[in-house]
């Protein structure tokens, strides 16, 4: 009976929120209880498993996950060190196993260590042995590395964002791994780096120019002998030597049909990569849009965005709004531990003095005073509305200052959907403004019935203004940090046996 290991580790970080994640900052399971939760929710893990169980001849051994509860700051060295040392140990304990799948993101990052996903995959590498099949899942948001297309058979990639294709890449990467070991084929994977740093509304794989670069990908992976194909355009906010955007295309046997598709993709992403920036609205601006717009009015602030690893304690459109006499109801989430133990002190019904935002990214948020009714009080675990995973923001509070409603929270979660805002009792539509922390949303969460979106320019670890940020370790030239840079499509090929000369 062929036995199939099963592993998990994924987080996303930015390198500029002044945060350090820990180990506290993960949910970290073994054995069968890897199992028992994946099958309930919607994810990469899940997809694998709902066609694993389609096969009855299949063991299934789970080892270990660790998932971050939501992105965050560079991972501290000793907590990446307990993470990768319990992930390894886990490997070394489990049966003689016939293929691996491994869900990663490609975007952690450590205190000392750039590249966890490929050290991870070195390592499992080095204890399962060269003959085991690893296929690994990644966010389109990763960091291509060498080192991981070295240690795995195949890597298959988000084909969708917002992603809402988690479980169908989980699908994807269980499908190629059983024909793998199969003997049905033997993957070729060809890479091409591409010198762009991307952001925007045209990264919207359903409307976005981006769309072509994914329908291209996608018709590459459903051709006879094509096996995975995407695109990765990488974390900008993760400022790591790697960090840039790739073609990724994984092909049965054909070394050539592998590079030329890759190159292919490059060349197809880098005819738009210019208008792959977003325009953003000054936040007074911002602001006086919202005071002449009838009906809902979101914000959103990508700049605090906590899916993309910012700290989530910007109060910069809150200030703005008090600073312009903004009137109108307003639904704005924060992160403040401090301001939630005070609201907590006093109880639902009570009044608090005390400051919000600032508590967190110090060096770009001054905390604001102000005065408040406590509305409500959780302890912050929820489920999201996307996927069915269960989120936890800590001790949470709702509070009315004014006309502000504030939605504040112990612990960062994604802000990409309303599933902290509804677990809380607020229903987005009945404001006329809702603060949005994350780059995008789904369209039925908010695009398709608020009144005007605007994407604000705010300062934050995570602003879409990419030269605010100072990048200093990622390789140059690179789009747009640097004038003039141009594309060189040279693929690097890779298969089981390491990387090959390009």
């Amino acid at each position: 009976m062929p036995k199939i290991l099963l592993a998990e580790c994924k987080q996303e970080v930015s390198s500029f929120n002044p945060v350090p994640s820990g180990y506290g900052d993960f949910v970290v399971t073994s054995g069968h209880d890897i199992v028992d939760y994946h099958r309930r929710v919607r994810n990469e893990l899940g997809g694998a498993l709902s066609v694993f169980d389609l096969h009855a001849g299949i063991e299934l051994v789970p080892s270990y996950s660790a998932r971050a509860i939501t992105s965050g700051g560079t991972l501290q060295a000793a907590d990446f060190e307990r993470i990768a040392g319990e992930f390894l140990a886990a490997l070394r304990t489990v049966p003689r196993v016939d293929g691996c799948f491994f869900s990663l993101h490609g975007a952690m990052s450590a205190v000392g260590e750039d590249d966890p996903e490929g050290y991870l995959l070195a390592e499992a590498r080095r204890i399962l042995g060269q003959r085991v099949p690893i296929v690994v899942s990644l966010d389109l948001h990763g960091i291509l590395t060498d080192r991981m297309l070295e240690h795995a058979d195949a890597i298959v990639v988000y084909h969708t964002y917002p992603h809402v294709d988690f479980f169908e890449t989980g699908q994807r990467a269980a499908r190629l791994l059983l024909r793998i070991m199969a003997g049905e084929v033997k993957p070729v994977t060809a890479k091409v780096a591409i010198p762009a740093l991307v952001r925007g509304d045209e990264l919207i794989t359903s409307t976005g120019l981006i769309g072509e670069s994914i329908r291209a990908a996608q018709a590459i992976e459903a051709s006879p002998g094509g096996l995975s194909a995407g695109m990765f355009i990488g974390n900008p906010f993760t400022d790591v030597p790697d960090l840039r955007s790739n073609s990724l295309v994984v092909v049965d046997g054909d070394a050539e049909r592998a590079r030329r598709e890759a190159i292919e993709l490059a060349r197809g992403f880098w005819r738009h990569h210019q208008r792959m920036q977003v325009p953003l609205t000054a936040l007074a601006e911002a602001v006086a849009i919202a005071r002449a717009t009838r009906g809902t009015v979101v914000l959103m602030d990508a700049a605090d965005a906590t899916s993309s690893g910012a700290s989530g304690d910007s109060n910069a459109i809150l200030r703005e709004l008090i600073e312009q006499g903004y009137s109108g109801r307003a639904l704005v989430p924060i992160v403040d531990p401090p301001a939630v133990k005070a609201a907590f002190a006093v109880g639902v019904g009570g009044h608090v003095r005390t400051t919000v935002g600032g508590a967190l990214d110090t060096a770009r948020f001054r905390p604001l005073p102000i005065e408040a009714q406590v509305r409500l009080l959780s302890d912050g675990r929820f489920r999201s509305e996307s996927f069915g995973d269960f989120w936890n923001s800590g001790e949470t509070a709702v509070l009315e200052a004014g006309s502000a409603t504030l939605v504040l929270t112990s612990r960062a979660v994604s802000l990409y959907d309303r599933s902290l805002f509804h677990a809380h009792g607020q229903d987005p539509r009945r404001f006329d403004l809702v603060v949005v922390k994350s780059p995008h949303c789904q369209p039925h969460m908010f695009a398709e019935w608020c009144a005007r979106l605007v994407n604000v320019d705010a300062q934050g670890a995570t602003s879409a203004n990419l030269r605010s940020l100072g990048h200093t370790r990622c390789r140059r030239p690179i789009f747009p940090l640097d004038e003039g840079v141009e594309l060189a499509a040279k693929a690097d090929i890779f298969d089981r046996h390491g990387k090959k000369t390009p």
